[in-house]
């Protein structure tokens, strides 16, 4: 049998066969997908074969997966030299992110957009709490969203808590698969409840002292739309976002600001960090590549080297 998978709680999969019924599954065997060491060698978003017993009190067992159209993988936190699959076959790739309750880093940010371009997975930024923002939040906020528009990223102020702009991002998900991540506390659990009500998932308010988030979500799964069009897969929170998979002279093309001046750069080979000639310093020099994206760009570039992997990216 085929299925789906739309839920993982780490050692368990709940798999949707074709017609609608769902098993909960095991994985049979050693799964290496192309020769990526994985913390969870199946994901959320997987068609998978599955092997149901004659005896259906009896566990089902994953068998095989798919040939994967796409997938968003990270660095694992507790294994810098592995990595997790957070989805496979998205359609978009959301990231939750706040200026302030809990701050989300423009390297954190970065990261994410980076990998998506990896995967060839479109990407929205979606600047939550926008109700809790004083001048300065506000002053912050406009200068991201000015930043990564010009770039070419989708972006949206919203409030999950009042629903200011959440009716445009539900157009945004419509007849889509997209994938949720953030740190805790950007109020994913908020927005999924928001946007779908029968979720009723659990949320939990960060600490105002630490002004970080807790953990609310435990595992990922898929949800199916109001509208039945599409899913969001909600993941939990994450404190850092780890590249791998990228090597050094790609590592431009998943910037696109950087990949379109690079080539007026002297060498073809240029690394942007210092040969002359290079058209990509003179850009960012003269303001038309923000700093803040050139540094992020030097960060992934370290990340060959797992013991450079730092938690807070």
């Amino acid at each position: 049998m085929h299925g789906l998978v739309i839920k993982n709680t780490g050692s368990r999969y709940t798999v949707c066969i074709d017609g609608g019924r769902c098993f909960d599954c095991k994985i049979k065997g050693a799964f290496r997908i192309k020769g990526i060491r994985t913390t969870n060698p199946v994901a959320i978003g997987d068609r998978v074969t599955v092997e149901v017993p004659a005896n259906e009190a009896d566990t089902a067992y994953i068998t095989a997966i798919a040939p994967r159209r796409n997938y968003m993988i990270r660095r694992a936190s507790n294994l810098s030299k592995e990595s997790h699959i957070l989805a496979a076959n998205i359609d978009l790739a959301l990231l939750v992110a706040t200026i302030d309750f809990p701050a989300t880093t423009l390297t954190f940010i970065d990261r994410f957009l980076a990998t998506a371009e990896a995967y060839a997975i479109p990407a929205l930024l979606v600047f939550n709490k926008i109700d809790r923002y004083d001048a300065d939040a506000r002053r912050t906020l406009d200068e991201y969203v000015a930043l990564y528009t010009a770039i070419g990223y989708d972006c949206l102020p919203i409030s999950a808590l009042t629903g200011e702009g959440v009716e445009a991002l539900a157009e945004r998900l419509h007849g889509r698969i997209t994938l949720l991540s953030g740190h805790s506390g950007t109020g994913k659990s908020t927005l999924i409840n928001r946007l779908l009500p029968h979720a009723d998932l659990r949320t939990q308010e960060i600490s105002e002292y630490h002004r970080t988030g807790v953990h609310t979500t435990t595992f990922s799964e898929m949800l199916p739309l109001s509208d039945g069009s599409g899913y969001l897969i909600d993941t939990p929170g994450i404190k850092g976002f780890g590249t791998i998979e990228m090597q050094g002279p790609e590592v431009a093309h998943y910037f696109p600001e950087i990949f379109r001046a690079s080539a007026d750069c002297r060498f073809n080979n240029c690394t942007h960090t210092g040969e002359p000639g290079c058209a990509v310093r003179r850009e960012m020099e003269c303001g038309n590549i923000p700093s803040s994206r050139y540094r992020s760009y030097l960060n992934i570039l370290q990340d060959a080297d797992g013991n450079k992997y730092r938690e807070a990216y």
